[in-house]
C-alpha cells in the first residue's frame, strides 16, 4: 500500500484486492484440512446415527445467518463499484439465504413424515445447490468483462426483490409439481439416487470451481474457491451415503458449514483491514492537506516577513530625504545618499524574492565561494542607520584567515541581517552598555563559523528549543518566522544553527557552515 495519497479501487475492493502469499497458504491449508476430514470421514460414512431433531434448524438458521452477512457484504462492494459480477455473486448469497428458509421447513422429519415433504425438500435442496453454483458461475464470467451500465445504477433494489421472487417461484412450482402429480414423488426419488442426477451436480460445482482456478484474480476469488470445495465435498459425502441419519450426512453439513463460517469470518477480517487501510489514507490526505496549507501560511508569513525589512528601510530612508530636502538649505548629499539606500533597498527587495524562490525550488545554482567576513562587514554597513539610532556599538572580531564558504549570497545576507536586526530590537529596552558582538572562527573540521551575541536580557530557557519553530514568536507584532527561516536556509547549506546563553547577559546566535576546500 501506498504510504501517502488516495487508495485506489484496487487496493480497498474484495473484489479487485489481489491475495497475498499468507492469504493463498492460508486457504489452501483450510481446504487441505477439509480434504482431510473428508477422508476421514468417508470409512464411517455409513455409520448410522440417531436423529438430532434440532440439527436441522440450528444448521438452517447459521446458514441463514452467513450467507445474509456475505451477501449484505458484497451488496456494500457492489454499491461502491456498480459490477455486474459482484451483483451476480451477492445475489447468489441472498438465494442462498432465502433458500433456507423453505428448505428448513420441508424438512420430512420436522414436522410429519411424508412422501410428499421427502420430495419437496429433495427438491429445495437441489435447485439451493444447482443455483448457488450457477450464480458462482455468472460471477465468474462476467468479473473480467465489466462494462459500465446506466441500469445497475438502480440494479440493488431490483437484485433483492429479483432474487426473493425467485425463491418464492421455485417454492410455488415445486409445491405445485409435488402435489398435482401422484408419480413425482417416487419418480424423483428414484432419479434422486440416479448416477446422472448427482454426476450433473458434481459436474456443475466442478465446473464452478474450474471457471474461478482459471480467472482468479482477487482475495474474493480465492474465497469463493474455498466455499466450493466445502460444497464439493458436501455433495460427495451426500451422494456417497445415499441416506440420512448416518456420519456421512451430518458431517457433510457441518463441512460446509464450517467453509462457510471461515470464509466469512476471513472476508469480515479483511473487510476491516481494509477499512483500517482506507481510514490511514483518509487521515494522510488529511495530514497532507494541513501540511500543505502550513507551507503555504509559512511561505506567506516569510514572504511578508523578509520583505518587511527592505520595505523598512525605504520607508526609513524616504523620511530622512524628506527631511533633508525640507531644511532652508537642503543637503543634497544627504539626499542622494538616501536615495542610494532606497535604490539598494529596491534591489535587495527583488534578490530576496530570486532567493525565496530559489529556496522553494532548492536551485543551487546561485551558489558561489563567498567570503563570511566580506559578507558581516556588508550586512554591518546595511544595518548601520538602525544601530546608530539604537545606540549600540560593535564589535568585530574576524578570523583573518577565513576559508570562502560555496553559499547563496543573498540567503546568507538574509540570515545575518535577520540575526543582527534581532540582536538590535533585544537590546532596545536594555539600560546597560548596548554591544553587538559578530565573530567570525575556524571550526573542525573543515567548518566556518559565524556567531553573533548581543547584551540584551537573554532568552528564557524554557523556550530556547522553541524560538527555531515556525510561527512561534514573543514579540507583540512579530510573525515568528525569521529564525524559522534562518535555520532553514542554514540548513538548506548542509549547515547548523543554534542558540544559547551568553556568558554575562544576553543571547549569543551561531551557525557553522562547510569550507569549500575544493
Amino acid at each position: 500500500m501506498p504510504t501517502t495519497g488516495v487508495l485506489d479501487e484496487q487496493q480497498v475492493l474484495l473484489s479487485t484486492l489481489p491475495p497475498s502469499r499468507g492469504q493463498t497458504r492460508l486457504a489452501l491449508a483450510i481446504v487441505l484440512v477439509l480434504l482431510a476430514a473428508f477422508c476421514a470421514t468417508v470409512p464411517f460414512a455409513t455409520v448410522p446415527l440417531p436423529y438430532v431433531r434440532e440439527f436441522i434448524p440450528a444448521y438452517a438458521t447459521a446458514m441463514f445467518v452467513i450467507n445474509s452477512i456475505t451477501s449484505a457484504l458484497l451488496f456494500v462492494q457492489f454499491s461502491l463499484v456498480r459490477s455486474r459480477a459482484l451483483l451476480a455473486i451477492s445475489g447468489g448469497y441472498l438465494f442462498s439465504t432465502l433458500m433456507t428458509i423453505p428448505w428448513a421447513l420441508t424438512f420430512p422429519d420436522l414436522f410429519e413424515q411424508t412422501e410428499i415433504a421427502s420430495t419437496t425438500w429433495g427438491l429445495l435442496s437441489t435447485l439451493w445447490h444447482l443455483g448457488f453454483a450457477l450464480f458462482v458461475i455468472a460471477y465468474t464470467l462476467l468479473k473480467d468483462n465489466e462494462s459500465p451500465t446506466q441500469w445497475l445504477r438502480r440494479s440493488l433494489p431490483f437484485a433483492v426483490l429479483s432474487s426473493a421472487a425467485g425463491v418464492v417461484i421455485v417454492d410455488a412450482l415445486v409445491w405445485l409439481v409435488t402435489t398435482t402429480n401422484a408419480s413425482m414423488p417416487t419418480t424423483f426419488a428414484l432419479f434422486e439416487r440416479s448416477y446422472t442426477y448427482w454426476n450433473g451436480l458434481l459436474l456443475l460445482a466442478f465446473l464452478a470451481l474450474a471457471l474461478l482456478w482459471a480467472r482468479r484474480r482477487s482475495v474474493l476469488d480465492l474465497w469463493l474457491m474455498v466455499v466450493m470445495c466445502g460444497l464439493l465435498i458436501e455433495l460427495c459425502l451426500i451422494f456417497l451415503v445415499g441416506r440420512r441419519y448416518v456420519v456421512g450426512w451430518y458431517a457433510s453439513r457441518v463441512f460446509f458449514l464450517i467453509s462457510s463460517t471461515l470464509v466469512l469470518a476471513i472476508l469480515l477480517s479483511e473487510t476491516a483491514f481494509l477499512y483500517a487501510r482506507l481510514a490511514r489514507s483518509v487521515m494522510a490526505e488529511s495530514r497532507e492537506r494541513e501540511a500543505r496549507l502550513m507551507t503555504m501560511d509559512v511561505l506567506s508569513a516569510s514572504i511578508a516577513h523578509e520583505m518587511n525589512q527592505p520595505l523598512a528601510s525605504i520607508v526609513t530612508n524616504v523620511d530622512a530625504a524628506a527631511r533633508w530636502m525640507g531644511r532652508p538649505a537642503p543637503d543634497l548629499d544627504e539626499v542622494k545618499a538616501s536615495l542610494a539606500q532606497i535604490r539598494n533597498s529596491a534591489y535587495r527587495a527583488r534578490d530576496l524574492i530570486g532567493s525565496i524562490r530559489a529556496m522553494v525550488k532548492r536551485d543551487g545554482r546561485n551558489r558561489t565561494p563567498l567570503d563570511l567576513n566580506e559578507l558581516v562587514r556588508e550586512v554591518l554597513a546595511l544595518t548601520e542607520r538602525e544601530l546608530q539610532r539604537g545606540r549600540i556599538s560593535v564589535e568585530l572580531r574576524l578570523h583573518e584567515h577565513l576559508p570562502p564558504v560555496k553559499a547563496d549570497r543573498v540567503q546568507l545576507q538574509q540570515v545575518l541581517i535577520n540575526l543582527i536586526t534581532n540582536a538590535i530590537e533585544a537590546m532596545r529596552e536594555t539600560k546597560q552598555p548596548r554591544v553587538l558582538q559578530v565573530k567570525s572562527a575556524l571550526q573542525e573540521p573543515n567548518r566556518v563559523l559565524i556567531s553573533v551575541a548581543d547584551s540584551g536580557p537573554g532568552i528564557d530557557s524554557a523556550i530556547v528549543d522553541r524560538i527555531f519553530n515556525p510561527l512561534f514568536t514573543t514579540k507583540s507584532n512579530g510573525m515568528g518566522m525569521g529564525l524559522a527561516i534562518c535555520r532553514s536556509i542554514i540548513e538548506g547549506h548542509d549547515g547548523r544553527l543554534w542558540a544559547a546563553a551568553a556568558a554575562q547577559s544576553g543571547a549569543v546566535f551561531e551557525f557553522a557552515l562547510p569550507a569549500d576546500v575544493a
